[in-house]
């Protein structure tokens, strides 16, 4: 059985263990910024007062009457927004980049490490910026969809220990959303799903919002920080081409 799956996988067992021990890596850092971020709440809660402040000077306060519209209409948006904000950062990305790992694995490094470097340069922000959600300050008029309705919420046993309460800048769902959505609507073939995949980033991002997890602010800031790193991926791998052609240049000289 463990001979007939490693076929199925383009590099064999040994690569795609490989692969999870990137993943696990990563899980392993979060925690140990999640550690950091969790000592300084005050901090993270003045932090997203001035979020609310700055969005209110902007006259771009729009996230409770959003929330406002999206718990006064029917059940099955309010689902929707709720199960999607637990499966767009781990069971919609994971699946996806599983299907780029098998079916497109030439472009899958670059996927992988545009997710790794934004999600490593994100834990930097939640370090140095810990930052309250739009859940935490009801005063406003916000309020937790999960935890109202939601069969799941941030209280809920594993979730509890493994989520950062105070990363809500920049917003990594936003970021990752964007990142899959882009890769996917350039690797599927039916119009059908290239449309679905080009939608997902603002589905994802009106729904962060609509649970009371982010500020549009967040949102910016997720999408920034996705640039950043394609940016920081394209110079690095524009210095490693450069090398390579100065490396064969050299032995050409001393061949001639």
């Amino acid at each position: 059985m463990v001979l007939r799956a490693g076929r199925l996988l383009p590099h064999g067992l040994g690569d795609f263990l490989f692969q999870l021990a990137l993943w696990f890596g990563f899980i392993l850092a979060y925690q140990v910024a999640r550690g950091l971020a969790d000592r300084g709440p005050l901090e993270a809660f003045e932090n997203g007062r001035l979020v609310i402040d700055a969005e209110r000077s902007l006259h771009t306060l729009v996230e409770a009457d959003l929330q406002r519209v999206v718990t006064e209409s029917s059940g099955p948006l309010l689902a929707a927004v709720n199960w999607t904000y637990w499966l767009a950062q781990f069971v919609v990305l994971g699946l996806a980049l599983l299907w780029i790992y098998i079916r497109h694995n030439e472009v899958f490094p670059r996927v992988r490490n545009w997710v790794l470097g934004t999600n490593m340069v994100a834990l930097i922000g939640y370090v140095l910026l810990p930052t309250a959600p739009p859940r935490f300050f009801p005063e406003d008029g916000f309020v937790d969809t999960l935890a109202q309705s939601g069969a799941v919420n941030h209280g809920s046993g594993f979730i509890e220990l493994a989520s950062n309460p105070y990363a809500a800048m920049p917003s990594i769902h936003a970021a990752d959303a964007l990142i899959i959505g882009f890769a996917m609507a350039m690797l599927v073939r039916a119009r059908w799903a290239r449309v679905a995949w080009t939608l997902w980033p603002s589905w994802v991002w009106f729904t962060v919002m609509a649970t009371g997890n982010h500020f549009w602010l967040d949102v910016a800031a997720g999408v920034g920080v996705a640039a950043l790193a394609a940016t920081m991926l394209a110079w690095i791998e524009g210095r490693e081409a450069e090398d390579r052609l100065s490396t064969a240049l050299s032995r050409s000289r001393r061949c001639s």
